[in-house]
């Protein structure tokens, strides 16, 4: 479970890695493509990035984890 649970993270980091540079990148080009408005606080690239950074963690950490636990029965 925690080798899917670190490819998963690692994987989603990735893609949110991605729309964040993508984001960015028609951000400087002109275009608003991942500003929305919400109720709260508008979702931008920073969100992208901030759940990349989550995601990397999080892989980092079950993976940790991970060997941790094949170290020491």
């Amino acid at each position: 479970m925690e080798k899917l649970l670190a490819k998963a993270g690692y994987w989603l980091g990735v893609l949110c890695t991605v729309l964040a540079v993508l984001c960015r990148l028609l951000n400087i080009l002109g275009i608003n493509f991942g500003q929305s408005l919400t109720r709260g606080n508008a979702i931008s690239y920073k969100s992208f990035l901030a759940g990349a950074i989550l995601f990397f963690v999080m892989a980092i950490a079950t993976s940790s984890f991970d060997s941790f636990n094949k170290r020491n029965p």
